[in-house]
Formats: structure tokens, C-alpha cells, sequence
């Protein structure tokens, strides 16, 4: 599955662009995607005839691929983004352009109402700065608290049962997996958070940007798991694996 830790980790300035530069790899990582690009490598265009640069490459990757990480970014929904749903339809016409009095129109207010709007987004980052700046201070200067687990960013659910640390999720793999991660699953856990942190590894089984059949998913599950249709119940349940209408065709959430 993608990391999502380095999408998280990753600096104001990066997840505007979109990507991060690995110094020790020497490569540019998508951050939506996770797709390398390795400095010193020349990649043909996405548009025939034409070559670019590792850097220029993985741009152009996520301006057609993706289509903009403003975009993906402002699809991410409230729970990540704190907007409500008229601000993310605003910032999505800001972002084309559109007068405030044409924007009115559209979403049949007044041209006051759309200029208040904007206000309220411009004291939104303020605060928004205001509040990394303490973040940044309580990182320095504080006691660190350990780590929580990155989950996918298309978990359903999210509440305190997401509140899980490192060191909570070490323990209840050694608890489940008593032969180690690679081995089989010795039972289901009951609870919440337990469930998750199991469900989570589980999903690394699987590669992101794959399509599985049903009968490849469960030839998988089955080796973790005699129960194998509760797990794929769950990772759907959950949002670690999405499935067509029919179910004919699976695959794992980034």
C-alpha cells in the first residue's frame, strides 16, 4: 500500500507540489501515488516525442495524471481538509479564475456573500499558520509523544479507535501474528482497534495500482486466515480495499 506516513510527514511546501526528493535514494516520490522517479534518468513525456528530467517527469505526472494536487488535495474531503463543502466549491472556483460576481451566480448568492467568504478563508490560514507554528514549537521544545500510526486516506470511520501508537501497534502484531507478520493470523481480534492494526497489515499483501479477482484475493487471505471471507469483508468494511458493483474486481485504497 502507499505510505501514507510520507504523505503525512511530508512539509507544507512538498504537498503543495506534490512530491518529496529522497537525498538517499536519489529519487522523486509522488505523493498521491507513491510512482518514483530516479534523478539522472531521462522519461519519455506522457505526451509523444518528448523527454524530460526526473524532476520536470514526475511534475508532469501529477498535472495528467492526477490532474493537480490542488485538486486532490480539495478531494480529500473535510475530515483532512477542515472545509466545509461550499468552501471547497469556492476554492475550486477561485482556483479557475472566476469573479466573485459570476461565482454568485452560480451558486445563486450575491456578490457580498462570495467576498465574506473569501474573508473568512484568508483568517482561516492565518489561524491555519498560527497553529503549525505551535506545532512546530511543541515538537522542539516539548516532550515528544510517541508516534501514531498512519492509516490510508480512505479509511472510513475515523474516531479515537484511530488513535493508535507504534508501540500499540507492535504489540497487538506480536499478539496476532505470534509467528511473526509473514505467518498466519492466530485469531481475529474483537476489538476496534485491534481489528484495524490487524486489517492494516493484512492490506500490505496487496499491491496499490493492481486489480485482483476474487478468487486471487481470497487465495491470498486464505493463507493468513481460515476465515478468509470475514477478512475481505472487513478490509472492505474498513476502506482498505474498494470492490466494482459486481464484485469482480478488487483493489487497495491509497
Amino acid at each position: 500500500m502507499i505510505d501514507n506516513t510520507l504523505f503525512w510527514s511530508a512539509s507544507v511546501e512538498d504537498l503543495a507540489k506534490g512530491y518529496i526528493f529522497n537525498e538517499d535514494s536519489g529519487e522523486f516520490i509522488c505523493l498521491i501515488c507513491n510512482e518514483k522517479f530516479e534523478n539522472g534518468i531521462i522519461y519519455p513525456s506522457l505526451c509523444e516525442g518528448i523527454y524530460y528530467e526526473a524532476k520536470k517527469a514526475i511534475a508532469e505526472h501529477i498535472k495528467i495524471v492526477h490532474q493537480s494536487m490542488f485538486a486532490y488535495l480539495l478531494s480529500l474531503g473535510k475530515r483532512h481538509t477542515g472545509l466545509s463543502d461550499i468552501q471547497r466549491e469556492l476554492l475550486h472556483y477561485f482556483s479557475q479564475g472566476i469573479s466573485d460576481k459570476e461565482i454568485a451566480k452560480k451558486l445563486d448568492s450575491s456578490a457580498s456573500t462570495i467576498r465574506n467568504h473569501r474573508f473568512k478563508l484568508k483568517e482561516k490560514e492565518k489561524q491555519a499558520k498560527v497553529f503549525l507554528a505551535l506545532m512546530q514549537l511543541l515538537d522542539n521544545g516539548g516532550v515528544k509523544e510517541e508516534n501514531f500510526v498512519a492509516f490510508h486516506k480512505g479509511a472510513k470511520m475515523v474516531d479515537e479507535r484511530y488513535a493508535i501508537t507504534e508501540l500499540e501497534r507492535k504489540k497487538i502484531l506480536t499478539t496476532y501474528f505470534k509467528n511473526g507478520v509473514d505467518g498466519p493470523l492466530d485469531t481475529f481480534p474483537s476489538k476496534e482497534k485491534r481489528k484495524l492494526i490487524v486489517l492494516q497489515q493484512i492490506s500490505t499483501k496487496f499491491e496499490t495500482g493492481k486489480n485482483y479477482t476474487e478468487k486471487e484475493i481470497n487465495d491470498v487471505l486464505k493463507a493468513i486466515f481460515h476465515d478468509y471471507v470475514t477478512l475481505r469483508r472487513y478490509l472492505i468494511e474498513y476502506g482498505f480495499m474498494e470492490r466494482d458493483r459486481d464484485g469482480s474486481t478488487y483493489w487497495t485504497r491509497t
